[in-house]
């Protein structure tokens, strides 16, 4: 009977220590979806808590109990006006570094409106264009958005914007049906055709790809996907990365053959393609997209065999690569390799003499956000990343922008990094 009669306060704490987390946490990209709604069911949750604590605890449990209440709320207030403040002082900043930092962001969207003072004065360098974009809409209409935001920057006589999207083929195809549905690119290995025969079909693939992402105004494609097939199924928690679906080949040759062939098909409808996932997910387990990864294969091998297509595609295209959120211990045990100068300067700038465009995988995902957006920002721009993407949780955006914008203010960021020239990199291909 005693432990029964303790089983309702037991619970009473535990729902009060997710409440606490849930303050700490507010607005965190996983709780998108509750976006309107987060604070005020949280205060009222933390409301009622504190009703409970009041009728049922006694003496020293309802003073803590009270306390941790009063405390979560003071948290989720404090989180919610923090966020409030970035947002003003980012829609207010104006200048050249604010443009400099500004052209370093890929940012979604839901409504394009909310984008275009951003576009007009330099605050964002490119746009994300997924799924939530074209659901329910025609073609007509999505070229005629992003004709109109190109058309603010030409007015204000500032670069195009990047147009980017995720349009791997099979299942991502983030802009499907309005463009047409392709199977993913492994499936050209599955009929058995001459080596010639395979790459033209590659090309013919990336071609009709990139006329169709061409025609809406996209000019970046996250695509292709040269990690290698890991061989194995994907783990219980991988719900989203599930490299053996999306990747091409276990073989690096073959990998880098179709890859390049692919993206020279998008490179002559005028798109870009995307080399990811840099340093290779085929050894990972974790999910970046929800939680830190570590990458524990040897250097050596990556070096002569993960390695392989980015260094073969990137040589002779001009494919931008993709950095994913992966700890690769050997190399820099302190930060994922999105956000490390130390592999990208010395080994991708260094070893490798790329000068090619990079970019992150998206900041809000849990690989990169929950070692802290500002960290990852900051630790992105000082390795010399070209694009900062932000694009599940685009009100993320602003807190980034701040904390960059306070980076250069407080010495934190070196202004010659941020300012040194990237054009070249930037150039749309036609």
């Amino acid at each position: 009977m005693k432990l029964l009669r303790a089983v309702p306060g037991a619970l009473g704490w535990l729902v009060l220590a997710v409440l606490c987390a849930w303050a700490w946490h507010l607005k965190d990209p996983h709780l998108r979806f509750l976006r309107e709604e987060e604070l005020p069911l949280l205060l009222a949750a933390l409301c009622a808590s504190a009703a409970i604590a009041w009728r049922s605890a006694r003496g020293t449990r309802r003073v803590v109990a009270l306390a941790l209440t009063v405390g979560a709320m003071l948290t989720a207030l404090g989180h919610e006006w923090a966020s409030h403040q970035h947002r003003l002082e980012v829609n207010a900043a104006s200048g050249p570094m604010a443009q400099a930092l500004g052209a370093r962001f890929i940012v979604g969207y839901d409504d394009a409106n909310d984008l275009r003072e951003l576009a007009r004065r330099g605050l964002i360098g490119g746009i994300f264009v997924t799924g939530r974009n074209v659901k329910g809409r025609s073609a007509d209409t999505l070229r005629a958005e992003i004709a109109s935001l190109q058309a603010l920057r030409q007015a204000a006589g500032l670069p195009p914007l990047v147009v980017a999207t995720d349009q791997e083929g099979g299942g991502v195809s983030r802009l499907s049906p309005m463009v047409a549905h392709q199977p993913a690119l492994a499936t050209l290995l599955d009929d058995d055709v001459p080596g010639h025969e395979l790459l033209q079909r590659a090309r013919a693939y990336g071609a009709q790809q990139g006329q169709a992402l061409a025609a809406l105004g996209i000019t970046l494609n996250f695509s292709p996907v040269v990690d290698l097939r890991p061989g194995r199924a994907p783990g219980r928690w991988d719900l989203h990365t599930r490299i053996e679906e999306r990747a091409i080949s276990s073989d690096p040759e073959v990998t880098a053959q179709v890859a390049l062939a692919y993206e020279q098909g998008l490179e002559s409808a005028g798109v870009r393609g995307t080399l990811k996932h840099f340093p290779g997910l085929a050894g990972v387990t974790e999910d970046t997209h929800h939680m830190g990864a570590e990458l524990r294969t040897p250097v050596a091998r990556l070096a002569v065999h993960d390695w392989k297509p980015f260094q073969d595609v990137s040589k002779h295209s001009d494919a931008a690569i993709m950095l994913g959120h992966v700890i690769l211990w050997e190399l820099d045990a302190h930060a994922p390799v999105s956000f490390s100068r130390k592999i990208v300067q010395q080994v991708i700038r260094g070893e490798w003499g790329f000068q090619g465009l990079l970019v992150t995988d998206d900041l809000t995902m849990g690989g990169a956000y929950n070692r802290g957006l500002c960290n990852a920002t900051l630790g992105a721009l000082d390795a010399g990343v070209d694009l900062l993407l932000i694009a599940y949780d685009h009100d993320k955006y602003f807190d980034a922008m701040h904390c960059a914008l306070e980076g250069v203010r407080r010495g934190a960021l070196d202004p010659r990094v941020v300012e040194r020239p990237r054009a070249p990199r930037l150039q749309p291909l036609r």
